[in-house]
């Protein structure tokens, strides 16, 4: 049985309640477990739960429930608890499809997800999320969608392959299984009144939906600005005042462990310090990718941080169950373990540790002894999906060549600045040699040339540039995945592997890509919208951490370089960007040249 073969609980009401009544045999029975009680916040021992056309019919001593027919499961003294509930992450970010992904996150007792599929919008507007979505619901896994809000990051600064329209919202928002609008990022233009912002806000608001936030600053006046307009969430809080703040103004908190972003250490603290009530904190993984999936797991690895943090484990669960359902207002389907509910269960031996070693959904067995019993039905994209990555022509090498106005042997440039594990950049200036004419990349300095090429029309647009913090010494790197519109980025130390590093990943359908010498050192292809893998989590592990050893190759030292890779082309994070039209200062919201020629 899967998401959208839910059996609606009035349907079978009358079925559930003569299974508690020991008049019609159960389906399943889950045997002498101890209950995790995320209402009361109780542990209650020596606990049966009967289960029925996939929701639960009784809990407690069920022994007058079991026929000859029904399936038994001994708990055998483990806890069982509810399936845990992400209330914001992106599926794109773990480079599968929604169906691979699907298979990761069950084994690890994640049963729902809330997804925003805002890459996948900016790359193919309301057809991509629809894709996105209708996979998720054949899926064992419940996969929510919050509407995408923000498409394209900017109008003026880059161009998206698509773009979302206050209609496509309120359209999306009568779709079944959309759960509410995706993190609002554009805060300036929710507390400016801007149209867009506005009218999306308010189709969310009138379908009784949840509008879910971004809301990074520390300002007062803007946050409860940003609150008055019907933002009811946020997950981009990364102090514990910032955290403290946004609970007072019955602001839903999510706190974020993802991959790159670790934030539970620090704004957990309103609970273990501040002790404040906890039915307004959720625990989310926002972007998690393909290794930590593997490595540390989903939504129970947040769980698993908050406990070694010092909140009681129970406590911990209830902020990765109810409180996501009560806030996406599903909590009369998901998120708990009572009569009526959906039978989504875990199996766990111990609460601190938070790996399940059975995992239940709809009343149908999952996951088991460490295998996967469910069956996930094949979704194939369409062709055009799989062929998203349009350059005009082949490139060449002097396609990279930047040419210098100056008449001297050397120039000035403005630099884009990469900062380890940091979603931010620095501007700085920088002296490079001119040689026939062309800025030459100086990997000595440490700085090497960057393009961003749009890849989504063929206009041939190329814009030149120059990073540095990435030390690399040798060859190039290319990416795909180039937030938020995913142009196709290419970064190196010559231009000869800078062309070699393009033009192979337009052949492979876009992906990521590292390249030494004309030699391709190592690829993930993303077929999907240039943005996620066709293949299983084992392969595209195994990819990834080939890519993450062929930049090491290239002297790149830095953590999960790839990904600070992917935001130097997000032109609404300061300081300054590339995007396909050129070189971005953020904080000046304008187009600055690359060379500063004096006088």
């Amino acid at each position: 049985m899967s998401s959208n073969r839910i059996n609606k609980q009035y349907d079978i009401s009358h079925s559930l309640g003569q299974v508690a009544l020991g008049a019609e045999p159960a389906d399943m029975v889950v045997t002498n477990g101890t209950l995790v009680n995320v209402y009361t916040g109780e542990l209650i021992g020596h606990t049966d739960i009967a289960i029925k056309h996939g929701r639960i019919a009784y809990v407690g001593q069920a022994t007058h429930t079991i026929g000859a027919n029904t399936q038994v499961i001994d708990a055998a003294g483990r806890y069982i608890s509810p399936g845990l509930l992400d209330g914001h992450m992106h599926v794109e970010s773990t480079m599968l499809s929604v169906t691979e992904f699907s298979k990761a996150a069950l084994a690890k007792g994640t049963t729902a997800i809330f997804m925003d599929p805002h890459e996948i919008a900016n790359v193919f507007g309301t057809e991509g999320v629809r894709l996105m979505h209708e996979e998720g619901r054949g899926l064992p896994l419940k996969v929510y969608t919050t509407f995408p809000s923000c498409v394209p990051s900017t109008t003026d600064l880059e161009d998206a392959g698509a773009e979302l329209h206050v209609a496509d919202i309120a359209e999306g928002m009568t779709w079944d299984g959309v759960a509410g609008l995706g993190e609002v990022m554009n805060f300036p233009g929710v507390v400016h009144g801007e149209p867009k912002m506005t009218g999306e806000i308010k189709a969310t608001m009138q379908s009784g939906k949840a509008v879910t936030g971004h809301f990074p600053s520390d300002d007062e006046a803007e946050l409860q600005a940003y609150i008055a307009a019907g933002v009811t969430s946020c997950h981009e809080t990364v102090t514990r005042e910032q955290g403290l703040a946004k609970l007072r103004l019955g602001m839903h908190l999510m706190i974020r462990e993802g991959s790159a972003w670790h934030d539970v250490k620090e704004v957990i603290k309103v609970v273990t310090e501040d002790h404040v009530r906890t039915d307004n904190i959720m625990l989310v993984t926002d972007d998690v990718y393909p290794e930590t999936l593997v490595d540390k797991g989903h939504l129970n690895h947040v769980v698993r941080r908050a406990i070694e943090e010092g909140v009681d484990p129970v406590t911990a669960i209830q902020m990765g169950t109810i409180n996501t359902a009560r806030y996406f207002k599903l909590d009369g389907d998901i998120g708990g373990i009572a009569p009526g509910k959906c039978a989504d269960l875990l199996l766990i031996d111990d609460l601190r540790d938070m790996e399940p070693s059975t995992v239940i959904t709809n009343g149908e067995l999952v996951y088991s002894g460490g295998e996967l019993l469910a069956q996930f039905p094949s979704y194939v994209y369409p062709e055009k999906i799989r062929q998203s990555v349009h350059i005009a022509k082949p490139l060449t090498a002097a396609d990279f060549l930047l040419p210098s106005r100056s008449q001297g042997t050397s120039t000035k440039v403005h630099l884009i600045q990469a900062i380890e594990n940091s979603a931010r950049t620095a501007k700085a200036v920088a002296t490079l040699r001119v040689s026939e004419g062309m800025i030459q990349p100086d990997p000595g300095q440490d700085i090497v040339q960057i393009a961003c090429i749009e890849r989504h029309h063929g206009t041939g647009q190329i814009s030149l540039a120059f990073a540095q913090g990435f030390q690399l010494k040798r060859g190039a790197v290319a990416s795909t995945v180039a937030h938020d519109s995913h142009n196709l980025l290419v970064m190196g130390t010559n231009a000869d592997d800078m062309a070699v590093a393009a033009n192979e990943l337009a052949r492979l359908g876009g992906g990521m890509i590292a390249v030494e010498d004309g030699k391709i050192l190592a690829s993930v292809p993303m077929v999907i919208a240039g943005l996620m893998s066709d293949q299983p989590l084992e392969t595209v592990t195994r990819e990834v951490k080939q890519l993450a050893a062929a930049w090491k190759q290239l002297g790149c030292p830095l953590n999960a370089p790839f990904m600070t890779f992917s935001l130097i082309a997000l032109p609404v994070i300061p300081d300054i960007r590339i995007s396909n039209r050129g070189l971005v200062d953020v904080t000046g919201f304008k187009l600055i040249p690359v060379e500063i020629v004096e006088g």
